[in-house]
């Protein structure tokens, strides 16, 4: 190759982001489909109102329909309840209103029948303080006195009044320290008061917290969702056992607002990185000795590329299966919905990640308004298109798929810790309620999710038309478009395996191009802009193809079957192309 064509190759391939593909034997995780599950909203089985296990066993079909791999369960264990099953008092059991242990091995066994695998989301950073655990450390029992993070706290030297050690700051607004009359010390809580920080720089803890993963992977689970893991460790204590104070960040003028600081001190430690490394070998061990498949170990962070990428493993030891990619949200969230920015949160992630990693792409969680609220409703199955289309693995939350939209909580409906903690004026800013309203099953009472008379939170307005049994009738649906893109992904070897061009066309248009071989090539085009646009489909490929038009998104008037030449796209129309044996004569 002469120098001024290997140049042009360069620079062709700076400005087209592109990923290539080694075809080789995946495991079962690699192109799956996980489904988030947010078990008090996804199905009432007992009419009290609360979504529970055996809600959940009665739609495993549903999901198996969807093309679902792995349905992941926010948690499920006994807890109070303060945030919703965030809070564990005992790590081995299951919350009364959610079931027993018989109805979550009815579940399991249930799944395996419909070839459908269970994700358990593992909360190592906290538990309850109604944990025994935490009791026993409250009283300094053996072997409990350093389970969570105590400190005796400083003076004020003008006062003589005691403080709390240092000056950080909760998720859920305040002080990050809260003192315990009966031990006689502070204890750190990154959450909630009622969340005490686990003490991960004691073995016993370490250990403890390895036990929980062992005793579900006997009870049949595929692997474990990891909440929360950037403020896992945080820094150690100077020689005088004190810890230093972040300093204010400049964001925010809320002084009670965890962004007020910074979190130097008290998120992404490098001891975090091999807690999950130790985590994977938990799960590879389990594998070794009892066999069976792979258990698939996620991993939630919002970190900086130059730690999350870390989560994956080295040269030398394995880590996370898959560090979730948020970049789809956080992006966005920043800078708005455009082409450009789409190719930026994917440039984010495949610029970065080691080679030989599998990517993954979230749309949203329960923690984040849902997708068809912050891109718009008219994007949906754009977004959909997008995170099938790109390689990899797609996770998609609860209702994603028939286009659900965020409730209206008011402020006397509101349970959310995040907004209960700050007031009426602003509870908005911080409340995770609307993206947690009850699954719109029907568009009948209590959109089917409840027999009973009321719902723990109330259903979003538009229950009555963005439901599972009016897309499942109409001629085109939002359900429809995303059963339609799974089953072309699970059936593509171009798309579990080829490699992966993306650029922007025009400002406005995003193009995502996957290749295989001599395998069918698939295009997905998306106006991002406000006005009308064109793609001219003899300049996608060398061999100018035709494309065949196999979806397309709600509302688009394109037709389905061969085009030539241009491609008009009206603002937010979304299509999938193939040019399989439809070349120019």
């Amino acid at each position: 190759m002469g120098l001024t064509a290997l140049l042009t190759l360069l620079l062709f391939a700076i400005g087209h982001g592109e990923c290539s593909s080694v075809a080789t034997k995946k495991d079962w995780w690699q192109n799956a489909q996980f489904y988030q599950i947010y078990p008090r909203s996804f199905k009432d089985s007992d009419g009290d109102g609360i979504g529970d296990l055996n809600g959940i066993t009665s739609k495993l079909e549903y999901l198996k329909d969807l093309g679902v791999t792995a349905a992941w369960l926010s948690p499920i264990f006994t807890s109070p309840m303060v945030d919703f099953g965030y809070d564990i008092s005992d790590f081995f059991d299951i919350q009364p209103e959610y079931g027993t242990l018989d109805d979550f091995r009815a579940l399991i066994k249930r799944a395996k029948e419909l070839d459908l695998k269970i994700i358990l989301d593992f909360v190592p950073n906290h538990s309850s303080n109604e944990s025994i655990w935490f009791k026993k450390s409250v009283a300094r029992e053996k072997g409990y006195e350093d389970y969570y993070v105590w400190h005796d706290g400083k003076v004020n030297a003008t006062t003589g009044e005691r403080e709390p050690p240092t000056n950080w700051l909760q998720y859920f607004r305040g002080s990050a320290w809260e003192w315990n009359e009966v031990r006689q010390q502070y204890y750190l809580h990154q959450f909630a008061v009622q969340q005490p920080d686990l003490n991960y720089r004691n073995p016993a803890v370490v250990e403890q917290m390895k036990r929980v993963l062992r005793y579900w992977l006997k009870e049949g689970v595929s692997g474990f969702r990891c909440d929360a893991l950037p403020p896992l460790f945080e820094v150690l204590p100077d020689a005088e056992g004190q810890y230093p104070d972040e300093v204010v960040s400049g964001a925010t003028e809320d002084v009670d607002d965890r962004n007020y600081l910074t979190v130097k001190y008290i998120e992404n430690q490098p001891e975090t990185i091999d807690m999950v490394y130790q985590w994977r070998t938990v799960l590879d061990d389990y594998q070794r000795i009892h066999g069976g498949n792979s258990s698939v170990l996620l991993i939630e962070t919002y970190s900086p590329a130059w730690f999350t990428m870390q989560f994956y493993g080295n040269r030398s030891r394995e880590g996370a299966h898959l560090p979730f990619n948020f970049n789809l949200i956080t992006v966005m969230e920043e800078k708005g919905l455009s082409a450009a920015n789409v190719k930026e949160a994917i440039d984010l992630w495949l610029n970065n990640m080691p080679a030989g990693r599998t990517p993954n792409w979230v749309l949203g969680n329960h923690d984040k308004r849902r997708a068809a609220s912050r891109y718009g409703k008219e994007y949906i199955d754009a977004i959909n298109m997008l995170v099938m289309i790109l390689p990899g693995v797609s996770v998609t939350y609860q209702g994603e798929e028939i286009g659900m939209t965020d409730g209206e909580i008011s402020w006397e409906d509101t349970v959310d810790p995040w907004g209960c903690n700050s007031n009426p004026e602003i509870y908005e800013q911080y409340t995770r309620d609307p993206e947690r309203t009850p699954f719109q099953w029907t568009s009948g009472a209590n959109a089917g999710f409840t027999n009973g008379s009321t719902t723990w939170l109330p259903l979003a307005a538009d229950y009555k038309t963005v439901n599972v049994e009016t897309e499942l009738v109409a001629e085109e649906s939002h359900l429809k478009i995303y059963k339609e893109l799974v089953a072309l992904r699970k059936s593509s070897k171009t798309l579990q395996d080829g490699s992966t061009r993306y650029w922007v066309i025009a400002e406005d248009i995003f193009v995502v191009q996957r290749r295989y071989g001599d395998e069918a090539k698939y295009v997905l085009a998306i106006n991002f802009g406000s006005a009308a646009g064109s793609v001219y489909l003899p300049d996608l490929d060398a061999d100018r193809s035709a494309y065949k038009l196999l979806i397309k998104s709600l509302g688009s008037d394109n037709t389905l079957g061969v085009w030539y030449g241009n491609l008009t796209l009206q603002p937010a129309e979304a299509t999938v192309l193939t040019s399989k044996y439809y070349i120019y004569p």
